[in-house]
């Protein structure tokens, strides 16, 4: 197991540093592209391109430039925005990172609880109306785009009844914990739902077909003839292995949220996080920013890979040899 897992870790640091070079490439070496026009400004003169591209190293070989970026990036530390110069690129990036970990751990508490509920009561009432009503929700969440039910949230708690109904709602933005728990669940109570409304209705309906499916096994058939309860053989015995799978994507979910995949979440509510600092960074063309972003994203994404493949592996040792 240990091999196994160290494996799968040398190769996720593989994974990485292709990721690296492809983002440095398609940013910096992509025909066409050139950083120094726009850090210098328009209309800039040759002279000042040449200077500009000789204080960012920019008239260096490719490999050397590739070298120097990620010692900047990663090891210095001190590589700066080409738009707000003076800015440093990380300290943003951590500056930013306890935002989106407030709105995704909050929304992934919501959903997953959700999901379970209604996911385990379907599979229970299956054959009854109350199935296809939780199923017909779930649904509708997944059809609702997260900026589109965002912009409608925000319609109605800051405008439509704000001065009466939603007047404790307070208005876009976020708090730190350190600086007011309450007001930072207020600020985000929002943006859980708002983000948890999606999840829910694809855990709920993937958690229902993996109970089904349990449910006919053989250990459930033995269950029942020892003369368990119904609800001990529902939660204790095809819940607790449908649980694997939802745990699975579970990880894939958290690590592409926390990476950046709440971007819209993050813009509509006005919340400062990596989405909405990538998103700045796209408007303005901020390539170290975006880089940075970029990077940030693929190591949560390539570490819940990871994770999740370890975990597969502790609980199903044929999954070492695949």
């Amino acid at each position: 197991m240990l091999y196994f897992a160290v494996r799968r870790f040398l190769s996720a640091l593989l994974v990485m540093f292709a990721i690296s070079v492809l983002v440095f490439l398609i940013f910096f070496a992509t025909p066409g592209v050139d950083p120094a026009a726009r850090i210098a400004g328009r209309n800039a003169d040759a002279a000042t391109l040449a200077q500009v591209r000789h204080s960012f190293g920019l008239d260096r070989p490719m490999p050397v430039r590739y070298l120097l970026m990620m010692r900047h990036l990663l090891v210095d530390r001190d590589l700066e925005s080409f738009v707000n110069r003076g800015s440093r690129v990380i300290p943003q990036i951590v500056q930013a990172t306890p935002v989106t970990l407030s709105l995704v751990v909050g929304a992934a508490v919501i959903w997953m609880a959700a999901g379970i509920v209604m996911g385990t009561a379907a599979a229970a009432l299956r054959g009854t109306a109350v199935d296809p009503l939780i199923m017909l929700v779930g649904v509708v969440g997944v059809s609702l785009p997260a900026y589109w039910l965002g912009e409608v949230v925000n319609l109605i708690t800051q405008k439509q009844l704000h001065g009466s109904v939603f007047s404790w709602v307070p208005p876009p933005g976020y708090v730190g914990p350190s600086q007011d728990v309450g007001q930072w669940a207020l600020h985000l109570l929002f943006p859980w739902l708002t983000l948890s409304v999606l999840y829910a209705g694809i855990y709920a309906r993937l958690l229902r077909g993996e109970i089904i499916t349990a449910l006919n096994e053989d250990y459930v058939r033995t269950a029942r003839a020892k003369g368990l309860s119904e609800r001990r053989i529902l939660v204790r015995h095809a819940l607790r292995c449908s649980l694997i799978p939802i745990v699975s994507l579970f990880g894939l979910d958290f690590g592409a949220l926390v990476g950046g995949a709440a971007l819209l979440t993050e813009v509509v509510f006005g919340l400062p996080g990596i989405g909405k600092l990538t998103f700045d960074a796209l408007q303005n063309l901020d390539l170290p920013v975006i880089m940075g972003t970029v990077l940030y994203a693929a190591f949560f994404v390539v570490l819940a890979n990871a994770l999740v493949d370890v975990l597969y592996a502790r609980l199903d040792p044929r999954a070492r040899h695949a």
